[in-house]
Order: structure tokens, then sequence, then C-alpha cells
């Protein structure tokens, strides 16, 4: 078990970097002596007349003249950046949330702050970085570092910009980067081999270095903020991070340029890849523990132009539960598919989308019908999460397993179950469907858009509609739907116009509820997911439709006519209860 130590990220985002939020001084060491509106002037950023009205600005008010620009909107902090910084010669800083250590702003007393108006940004190991909106004043400087006990490195911010942030950051609920604040040694453990430290190269750019603190930040963040996956992308630039969270890609954080490479390797010799190759795809993975508890990493990469892009696939077995009646399920939907699961034999699909929560559902159906009288047996790729009673198989093309010829072999294994993770292609349907017929229930996954169209979607892959009308048990079709974040909630009331374009049939004067965007949800309006589900099951009617290889659209009229609810009906009713919003339910389940 190594330890991965972790102080703050902060110092891998080092402050000569203008994607750290930090810019550099322009190139000529030389300052210009010339006035900051005759240099603005010069460069075409402003014109005659609106520095006028800046420099009326700035005696009427006693502001700087780059405030009083900033304040009437004739520029903003990342044009006047460059020219403030040449004209005092001290590195210049746009604030903002992410470059702030809790730990660090909480070193100059808030009442001590907010009278010199500075900010303290990030410490390194004895260096505390303040932000100032006069770097020079040396009383100032000395009264911080009597203080704080450390040395005061000053940058430049304006004052509005530091005065904005600092009432943020000294509040109690102050959660920007609290994933740093309060990380000890045994905040993140990863199981990983001494040996995979054999390169000294790779030891001297990663470890002991803020790379591992840095890579440490984004796994703990993104196990907090419930994200399911980390998107680490090269940039001309930069470095991208990015989270999905909800279903949504969100940005969180942008590393320099430089130090992109030695998180890529980190990463890797995290998942024991091959640190050398840059130029193939790798696949690996690794466990870490997180607040106590124990989190798999599925690590991917991939080469790009620029680089290695790295995606992590954050699989939190405490934040999922596999019970289907803590999925969401409406009563009567719950109870067809609990009915499914009954049957001794035949075949049960789960269709939808990637990521629209097949997996889980599948698993849910497992847990409620595993027992140690049945042998239960899945194929899948790659096997996510570890299922007590359940013989899990993974796909491992390299050793000519695929789910086909796996399948075969747990044929053979006098199976009760099977759950077979897809459905890709048809020798694997042909397999699926012999199984379920020879007496076994088999539970797999398509990709369609509805219940319906699974049927259609076996066809096309060869399955004769006298062996599907036979096998077949039913079909749940789902999608996720983001709920509406409880923090920033509001009422409206749609036009009946706009009601009547979903086909909603309640009250159209009604009220719903929507987000309206806050810091809590990233200001999306959505906070945490929901499944919306609709069930088909083989009645003695459908199986004559199937068999006699009726059309889609005759067999959508059947399910229509015996009050099935739809996609999109649990979708509404998800926003009559105000769970979601109907914009929501529209973009997820709305089919012209």
């Amino acid at each position: 078990m190594k330890t991965l130590t972790a102080e703050s990220p902060h110092t891998a985002l080092h402050p000569g970097s203008r994607e750290a939020g930090v810019q550099e001084r322009p190139g000529s060491a030389v300052l210009s002596r010339a006035p900051l509106g005759q240099r603005l002037l010069s460069a075409d950023l402003i014109g005659e007349a609106e520095l006028e009205s800046a420099l009326c600005h700035q005696a009427l008010n006693g502001h700087k003249l780059g405030e009083s620009l900033i304040e009437l909107g004739f520029a903003n902090e990342e044009q006047l950046l460059p020219f403030v910084e040449s004209q005092i010669g001290t590195v210049g800083v746009r604030l903002r949330d992410g470059m702030l250590d809790p730990l660090a702003v909480q070193s100059i007393p808030r009442a001590l702050a907010e009278r010199f108006g500075v900010l303290a940004l990030f410490r390194v190991r004895n260096v505390l970085t303040v932000a100032m909106d006069d770097p020079s004043n040396l009383d100032v400087i000395d009264c911080l570092e009597r203080v704080t006990g450390f040395d005061v490195r000053p940058v430049f911010a304006f004052r509005t910009s530091i005065e904005r942030v600092l009432q943020r950051a000294y509040e109690d609920g102050f959660h920007v980067d609290e994933v740093t604040a309060d990380m000890d040694e045994s905040t993140v453990e990863l199981q990983i081999d001494g040996a995979d430290m054999d390169s000294a190269s790779v030891h001297n750019l990663v470890d002991g270095s803020p790379v591992i603190n840095l890579v440490n930040y984004l796994i703990l963040q993104a196990i907090r903020k419930q994200a399911s996956d980390i998107h680490i992308e090269p940039n001309r630039k930069f470095g991208i991070v990015r989270f999905r969270i909800d279903g949504q890609l969100i940005e969180m954080l942008r590393p320099r340029r430089d130090i992109y490479p030695a998180i890529v390797s980190r990463i890797k010799v995290m998942a024991k890849l091959d640190i050398a190759e840059q130029r193939a795809p790798q696949d690996g993975r690794c466990q870490v523990v997180a607040d106590g508890k124990e989190v798999d990493l599925r690590i991917s990469t991939l080469p790009t132009v620029l680089g290695e892009k790295v995606v992590i696939r954050v699989l939190d077995k405490q934040r999922l539960t596999f019970n289907l009646d803590r999925l969401g399920m409406p009563p009567r939907t719950l109870s067809m598919v609990k009915d499914l699961l009954k049957k001794p034999h035949g075949l049960v699909l789960v269709t939808g989308p990637t990521g629209s929560g097949k997996t889980t559902t599948l698993y849910s159906a497992l847990e409620l019908i595993k027992s140690v009288h049945h042998n239960i047996v899945t194929v899948e790729d790659p096997v996510e999460y570890q299922i007590e009673l359940v013989n899990q198989v993974q796909i491992d093309a390299g050793r000519n397993v695929s789910f086909a010829t796996a399948l075969r072999s747990i044929l053979r294994q006098d199976p009760d179950v099977i759950m077979v993770g897809e459905i890709r292609d048809a020798e694997t349907a042909k397999v699926a469907v012999q199984a379920a017929l020879t007496g076994h229930l088999v539970l797999s996954t398509l990709h369609t858009n509805d219940s319906v169209s699974a049927i259609t979607r076996m066809a096309d892959m060869g399955i004769e509609s006298y062996k599907l009308a036979a096998s077949l048990v039913g079909v749940i079709a789902q999608r996720l739907v983001r709920t509406i974040c409880p923090h920033c909630r509001t009422t409206y009331y749609p036009s009946a116009e706009y009601l009547e374009a979903l086909h909603y049939r309640g009250d159209k004067r009604r009220s719903f509820s929507r987000g309206v965007g806050c810091r809590q949800c990233f200001d999306t309006g959505f906070q945490g997911r929901i499944g919306i589900y609709e069930v088909l099951p083989m009645e003695a009617e459908l199986r004559r439709l199937v068999a006699e290889q009726a059309n889609l659209d005759t067999v959508r009229n059947w399910f229509e006519s015996q009050g099935y609810p739809s996609l999109l009906q649990c979708g509404l009713g998800l926003a009559e209860k105000e769970s979601t919003s109907l914009e929501e339910v529209a973009r997820v389940a709305f089919v012209e």
C-alpha cells in the first residue's frame, strides 16, 4: 500500500501561467515608462473619449485608471493585465475561485485581509503568494510576513476583483477547493507495487512533486462531486480537466501545458500502464481508498495529435444501489418488471442509449433473484462491479473470449440465470435466444430508442420471428433524467401550447418546477439523476404479431392501445411531482 501525500494541488498551478490564472510579464525586460493610458491608446485598446471618461471617473472616485476602465466597461482584466504587469514590473493574476487554497486563505486573518485589500492564494513550502493591488507596498508585505510567519510573494490583482473573491473566500461555506483543506496522508491511498516506480526519469518527474497532489485532488474532487468520469485532455496552450456530472461534461481545471505530460505519467503509473508508450491506446485499472471508502478507477488513454487524452471512469460502489425498489420506478412499472424476472426461462432485454443505467438495472435484477439455489453466470465487458453469489466472466479479445464464445461455455456450466452484458452482433443474439429457448432465464441489453424497437433490432440481427416470439419474455426501456437542484428550485407556469406539444394530458394551468442554476449545481439547475422506464411484456397477442413479422408501427400501436406507460408519460409524471423539469423530459424522452 502506497500512500499518496496531498498537500495542496495549487502548487501544481505555478503562478507563471495564464492558464492557471497568472500571466507572465511581456517579453521585454525594460519596462515601459509611458503612462498606462497612453500605452492603451497606442495599442488601440481604448479611444481618446474612453480615456477621458475613465480619467474623470478616476478623479471622482479615487480609483486607479485600470479599475475605472473595467468599471466603465471599456476593457476587461484579461486585456489590461499585460500592460499593468509591464508598468509595475510584477506578475499579475486574474482571480478565479479555482486557484484559491482554503488553508492558505485562512493564514491571513479576515480583518487584516479586508483592511489591506489582500488575498492569500496558495503556499509553496515557506512562500505564501498573496494578491495585492499595490505589490510595491513594503509596509503591508512586512506586516503580512510578521503575522503569517511566511515569506510573502506579492502578485498584482485589481482591487475590485480581490474584494469580490475575498467575501466568498472567508465564508464558512466556501466549497470551491475545500476538497484539499482536510487532505492528509491517509486521504487517498493507492494499492501499487514499488516495482512500478523503477524508471528514474518518471520518478523524478512525478514522485514528490505537486503533480501527485493535483492528481489526488482530481480523484477526490470527482468522488465528492459524484462525477462518473474524469476527462483529462491536451490543448495547445494548456490542459483541460472536465468532470462528467449527471451525464454532462463540466470544465473544472486548466493545468499548465508544461506539466500535462507529468499528469498523464502519474496516472499511468497508478494504473500500471506503459509510460513509455505514447502512440497506442492503453487500458488499465486501479483501486484507491478515499475518505475511508474503496473506489475503483478504470483508466483509458488515447493518443491525439496534441498528446495523450486520459479518461478515468470512477466506480464508487457505495454511491450506487442495486435495489430495484430504489431505482425510482413507478409502482405499476416495478410490478411489471418483477413479474418478468419471476419467469423460469426466456429472454429479458433492457434497452437504452449508452449511459442510461442499463447495467445498474441488470445488476439490481440479479440482486433480486440471486440465491444459493441458483447458478447465476454473467459475461461482461468489462466487469464493473462484483456481486456475491454471481459468477462473472470478463470479455478478453486477446484470449479469444467474446460474448458468443463465453456464452457457449457458460451453457455447459449448468446455469439457471445468464446475464449477457450486451448483445452486439448476430452470433451473440442467436446464442442468447437459443439459451432462452432451452430453459434458461437470459438477461441482456440492446441499444434501441424504445422497448418496441428491440423487436425489430433482434430481427435485423437475423433472429427468426418464430424463435423471437417464443423466447422473448419482455423488454424494459429506460433513460436517465436529471433531477432539479434543491438549492435553486423555482416555480413557473408553462404555456398551454408547450404542454400540448408534449402530449401532457393533465391540468394545463398548473405550475411546474425547474432550477435556475447556482454554485451548488454548476449553474445547470440540476443535481442528481433518476430513471424513467417503459415495459413491454410479451402477451399472447404480441407474440402473434411478432411471429407474423408485424412492422414497427403495428407493434407500437398495440403497445399504446394496452395503456402501458411510455417513457414520455413516466417522465411527465416525474415533472408533475416536481422531481424534474418539463424541458429535461422533452430533451430525454420526447419523440416527434
